[in-house]
This record gives structure tokens, sequence and C-alpha cells, in this order.
């Protein structure tokens, strides 16, 4: 007797439904380009639990509703309104999100993520954790989150930080946009299938058989691929590596400033328009991601880090100037990165009456 397919919900915000032997959850917010809210990361929780629990479910498959992406991210509209407001979303929100992208790591059925469209900052952590993770041509992903007042989140410090030579802190610094080749270049992706071939590739994930491992899986989606690693910034990565060596972001300008070449001057331009300390709190949450020895060790420091960011002025300033009256004109405090002092940095990064990420 066949069970019938599991629906928390299929007309909501997030779909949960079993397809043949697939979980399928959908993010459901095309409008807001999917961006991810409290209680649709409560219900993807929810949602692996159920597709753990059930012997008939071969393969978890995420995905975005609608033709441009997957999740552009979280919902930094609430969060702004709850910053300004005093509230406390923030803290239920990223501790709530950080524990669904450590558990995504570590899910033990084949989790396969299509990254088609735009994919940024909540999106990457809900795919880029995954076992196998899915771009198209039309992959466009990206950790903008400096140019909001705040610093790649999610797991991205470790991401980045394992990308290779600097490209991960220039992407990280830069909030500049990955395609797909790019993407599977930085270690955020391993397949590019071409976005006329998922629908195919989607059927054939509902029919595969239950105890199916992960590497017949990933054996199974090369066959859609396109064989694409190496994107433009494989092409840069020797002047990225050169650039951005440094450990303090005085040493970053410096080097593209002394540079002076065309593509140098566009990157320092573009780093100039970013918060000035949102970029030295990145910069050193990479440099400590580095020698950290798990994605869980790095979700906590960053978890302790986005409390802070959550009672800035920078980053309401940027929302502000990004989502909310869309001037693209941040006035941030500091203005410069030279006023960025040691005192302004120590707070996120502090360790005691931080509240703790804890981890099942």
């Amino acid at each position: 007797m066949t069970a019938p397919a599991a629906v928390v919900d299929t007309e909501g915000d997030l779909i949960v439904r079993r397809e043949g032997s697939a979980g399928i959850i959908r993010l459901n917010r095309p409008k807001a380009l999917n961006a991810l809210t409290l209680e649709m990361s409560i219900s993807i929780d929810a949602a692996l639990d159920q597709f753990e629990s059930d012997p008939a479910i071969a393969v978890v498959v995420l995905e975005g509703a609608g033709e441009r992406g997957l999740c552009a991210g979280g919902d930094i509209r609430g969060l702004y309104e709850s910053s300004r407001a005093g509230g406390d979303l923030g803290k239920m929100f990223w501790r709530q999100e950080y524990i669904v992208n450590a558990r995504i790591a570590k899910y033990p059925k084949p989790y396969v993520a299509f990254m088609d469209g735009l994919v940024m900052g909540g999106g990457v952590g809900l795919s880029a954790h995954s076992a196998h993770r899915v771009v198209t041509e039309r992959t466009k992903l990206a950790m903008p989150e400096v140019g909001l007042g705040f610093f790649p989140d999610v797991g991205g410090t470790w991401l980045l930080s394992r990308s290779p030579g600097e490209v991960g802190t220039y992407f990280g610094l830069t909030g500049q946009t990955m395609n797909g080749p790019d993407a599977i270049y930085a270690k955020f992706a391993d397949a590019v299938v071409p976005s006329s071939r998922l629908p195919a590739l989607r059927e054939v994930l509902t029919k595969i058989q239950p105890g199916t491992t992960s590497g017949e899986v990933g054996t199974l989606i090369k066959g859609f691929s396109t064989s694409e690693t190496l994107g433009p910034v494989a092409a840069m990565q020797a002047r990225i590596d050169g650039w951005f060596a440094g450990d303090r972001m005085e040493d970053i300008f410096a080097s593209l400033q002394r540079d002076g070449s065309e593509l140098a001057l566009a990157t320092l331009k573009t780093l100039n328009e970013k918060s000035p300390r949102g970029m030295v709190v990145t910069l050193k949450l990479l440099r400590l991601a580095r020698s950290s020895s798990s994605l869980e060790q790095c979700l906590v420091r960053e978890y302790r880090a986005a409390l802070e960011v959550f009672r800035s002025d920078d980053f309401r300033e940027g929302v502000r100037a990004a989502v909310i009256d869309k001037d693209r004109n941040p006035r941030w405090s500091p203005p410069r990165i030279e006023d960025v002092t040691p005192a302004m940095l120590a707070p996120y990064l502090a360790t005691v009456g931080a509240d703790e990420l804890v981890f099942e």
C-alpha cells in the first residue's frame, strides 16, 4: 500500500509534500523572491524531522517557487522593524535559522538544493551546506550583507573561508555575484545543470529507491550536468589573492590603490560603498573561520556577532537605504575604515555574556 503524500501546507509561504520517494520543500513567496521568515524556518525544521523519519523518503529536494530564484535571503524588512522597536526577532530568527543550517549540513538522507536564479544570504544557508548543490546558467549567488551593515552569516564565514585562496574574502567583502561555475569554483556548489533539464532531474529524483546513497545521487546529478567548473573569478584569482591577502581592511584598500588598474579601482569603488564597520567585522570573522574546525563553531561566532549587529545603527541604516527608502545612499557610522576602532569591534567578538547557540 502506498503511503499518502505528506502535506503540511499547500498554499502558504512554505510547501512541504511527498512526491514519489522525494520529500519536497518549496519556498513559496515568489513576490518577495522567496525571502525566508522565522515561521518558514521553523516549518523547514519540522519538514526535515518528518522526512528523516519516513522510510519511504529517499531524498529531500529544496526549490523556490516562481521564475526569479530560490531565495533572496532573510526577511530583512521584518528584522529592520523589530530592530527599530527594540524587539527580539533577530535573536529568535537567527537562532532558528542557524540551527537549520547546521542540520542541513549533517542531514542523514541525500539533500538536493536547486540553486536556480537568485540565491542570496539566507538562501545560501539553506542550499550551500547541502550534500548536492545544483546551479544553472541563471544562477546569481551572492552574500551582499556588508552592504547592509552586516556580515556574511548562515555559515557564510565557514564557506567563504574555504574557497580557493582569497576568493572567499573577495566575495564576502564586495558582495559581488557568482554565476554557476563561479559558485562551483568557490565551493558553494557542485554541478551546473541547464535550467531546461531541472524538471527531468527532479522527476528522476522522485523515483529513486529509499536507501540510495548520497554518492549514487551525486552520480545521477552528474549525468544531467555540463561539467563546467571554472567561472570568471577563476581567471582573476591571482590578482584577488594579492589584493585581499591582508588581515586589515586598510591593507586591502592600500593594495588595490597601489595596483591602480581599472579592475582594482573598480573593486575599490565597490568596497567604498560598503559599511566600514561591516567590512572590518567580516574580515575578522573570515580570518577566524580559517582556523575553525566546524561549521557549528562558525555559526556560534556568527550568532554572537549577529546579535550585536541587530542593535547597531549601521544595520538599520543599511536596510533603510537598500530596502526601505531605496535611496542607495547609506550614511555609515563611522564613515571610514580608519575610524573603526578595536573598541567598536570587540562587542562583535564577545564570548562572555553572549547568548549561546546550542545544536542538538
